[in-house]
Parts: C-alpha cells; structure tokens; sequence
C-alpha cells in the first residue's frame, strides 16, 4: 500500500533495506531494548521535566536586517528540493530521518513569532546537532541516486550549522540554558530516543529500511555487533550534549570576543530589562 515511499531504497547498498538488515536483531531482543529504552526515558522526563525554566514573558527588540527572512527562503527551497526529489526516487520515508525533522524545527524557528515556545524548540533542537555531525563524519550518499540529491546532502547538513549560529546572533528569543544546566540536554535526549524505539523503529521495521540504522548497524559502526544500539544510547547521550555545550560556547566566542566576527557584548544582550537573567518561570506555570 505504502511501496511509493519507501520501494526506491538501493538495495545495492549493504545495509540499507531488505531482509539483512531487517533480521540483523531478533524481534525478542528489540522489544526488550524498546520497552528499557522507553521506560528510562519517560522516567526521567517525569522527573526532569518539571526543572526546566525560561526566561519570563517580555516585548523583544526587533534587530534582525532581512538575513532571517533569506534564510528562511534558502531553507525552505532545500526543503522543497528534498521532498521533490524523495517523491522522483520513491524514498519518501528517508523524510523521517531525524536531520529532515531538525531541519523543519529551523524552519519553524525562523519562520515564528517570538514566543517562549519558540525558545523551547531552540533550545532542544540545539541538542540534535550530532545528526549532521555525525553525517560529515560518516557520509551515506550512495543511496541519492539522482545526482543533485547528493551535492544536496551535504548543503542541508552544513546549513543545520549555519542556522543556530545565526539565530545565536540575533538573540532575544534565540537564548541557551546557563552552561551548567544540563536539564534541557537530558530533556532533548530523551525525546531524541524515544523518536527512534517508537517512531522509526516502529516504520522501519515492516518496511525493512534502515532509517537512522535503528535495525542494523552501518558498516562503518565501531560498534557492530548484537550491542551496537545500547553502545548508541551510551555515546550519544555523552556526544549530544558535549556537542552542544561545545557548539555554545564556540559561538559565544566568534559573537562576543573574537575581534574579526565580535558583534555584541553578550549573547542575551538583545533582551529588555531583566531577561539576561536565567531565573524564567518554570514551564508547567
């Protein structure tokens, strides 16, 4: 019924779809690591949750010259270029790959009015930023059959990048947690896993289509093995939010210090009154 989406997937690379790859792991041992895997993290976004602040309500100063709106132009028309050329190799459901999903969350974030929901999603989706890491390190280009869809690949990804740095630059709603705070990184985390065991998992197996490697390692996986998935859970959850704090800070200093590319005091300096300080309301008032 669904084959338009995902029946264009090259078999012909190793890993990628079939029958190898969706038998990799026993369906026993998938629940387990499903049902521990999301059990954890509902947990502990019980008990996290309720610690998350933002700053308070304010009027915000309106400094960005246009450079938003063009990128939201540019983003956008990569968006569409992607979901066009998905649709010509009938590989819609590689739409679901978690880089596709954070780079909607930056057209969102460039696209909506100043909110406290705005500086949610920011704030979490910082935490997603070992997808296109990771898609640097690791390419996987061998399954964009029609040529532009690769030169496409790495744009996106070095786009996912540019744009935080951007909104950094701007500040107001575009502000980060104290760098000590570690509650929105173990928040993102969490909703990160639970997008893999429940959503991907959960296509990807009936499709037998690898997405995001929830159901056989890549071939390049240090990791390889029946474990590869819990050796995930375990690196990423120390890569994500180092990268992120790292990403924070780097910024911070081309922003703020670094004399060719310095710009502004502080990161939070386009904030009215009170609001460089971090004491918000908790999120659930």
């Amino acid at each position: 019924m669904f084959e338009w989406a995902y029946s264009g997937a090259n078999k012909a690379v190793p890993r990628n779809v079939g029958p190898e790859c969706a038998y990799f792991l026993s369906y026993p041992r998938q629940i387990i690591e499903t049902i521990i895997v999301t059990a954890a993290c509902s947990y502990i976004l019980v008990e996290t949750y309720p610690k998350l602040t933002l700053p308070q309500e304010k009027c915000y100063v309106k400094s960005d010259r246009g450079g938003k709106r063009l990128l939201l132009i540019l983003l956008a028309l990569l968006w569409g270029m992607e979901i066009g050329f998905k649709f010509a190799s009938r590989t819609v459901i590689y739409l679901l790959n978690p880089c596709h999903v954070t780079t909607l969350m930056q057209i969102y974030l460039l696209a909506a009015p100043p909110s406290r929901t705005v500086t949610a999603v920011f704030r979490i989706h910082l935490n997603l930023l070992n997808g296109p890491l990771l898609a640097f390190l690791f390419p996987e280009t061998a399954s964009r059959q029609i040529p532009a869809e690769a030169a496409l690949y790495w744009i996106q990804h070095g786009m996912m990048f540019i744009i935080p740095y951007y909104l950094l630059r701007i500040g107001g709603v575009y502000n980060i947690e104290p760098l000590w705070d570690f509650n929105w990184a173990i928040v993102s985390y969490c909703l990160n896993l639970l997008y893999h065991f429940i959503i991907l998992q959960a296509i990807a197996i009936p499709a037998q289509v690898n997405l995001n490697h929830m159901i056989c390692p890549a071939l390049l996986d240090p990791f390889d093995g029946a474990w590869y998935r819990a050796a995930a859970v375990l690196h990423q959850a120390l890569l994500c939010p180092l990268l992120c704090k790292g990403y924070c800070l780097l910024a911070e200093f081309c922003l703020t210090k670094f004399p060719p590319t310095k710009v502004k005091p502080q990161l939070k300096d386009l904030l009215q009154d009170n609001m460089q300080e971090e004491s918000g309301d908790k999120l659930r008032d």
